[in-house]
């Protein structure tokens, strides 16, 4: 199903661990208009970095959410969240970084090291953070 022209379904339900621990991640109708909102952001920034994105993480059942570890607040659950990379533009900073400066409108824009998470939440908090990783624990602070 596509959600939009350079958007499918499954490249925000398809999940490793879901198949591996046997959860289903079908999103509800609701969930699908969430992400309906989700890819008209990603569209935006798509344009803004003029080359395809690689989704590595997008809609999150609680089940599957709570099984990779996922925060119980997080975006992912409601469908409007993802992570992604673009390697052709750059690495995840130098994307975050032009997010910042583009003016788009977000919820939550996360620098994760190695990807980068994005919130359309309707709050559209416009929340930059970085990642910090240390002796397994997460902490966020403001981004740069």
């Amino acid at each position: 199903m596509k959600l939009s022209p350079n958007f499918t379904l499954s490249e925000f339900t398809t999940s490793q661990t879901a198949t591996r621990k046997g959860i289903d991640n079908t999103p509800s109708g609701t969930i699908i208009d969430n992400l309906r909102t989700l890819v008209n952001g990603l569209e935006t920034i798509r344009a803004l970095l003029g080359y395809p994105i690689f989704i590595s993480s997008g809609y999150r059942c609680i089940q599957l959410n709570k099984a990779i570890g996922g925060s119980l607040t997080s975006d992912h659950v409601y469908g409007y969240a993802a992570d992604f990379t673009c390697n052709k533009f750059g690495t995840p900073e130098q994307i975050t970084k032009a997010i910042i400066a583009s003016k788009i409108k977000f919820d939550q824009l996360i620098y994760e090291g190695t990807w980068v998470h994005i919130s359309f939440n309707p709050k559209m908090r416009q929340q930059a953070l970085r990642a910090i990783f240390t002796k397994g624990k997460t902490t966020y602070v403001a981004f740069p």
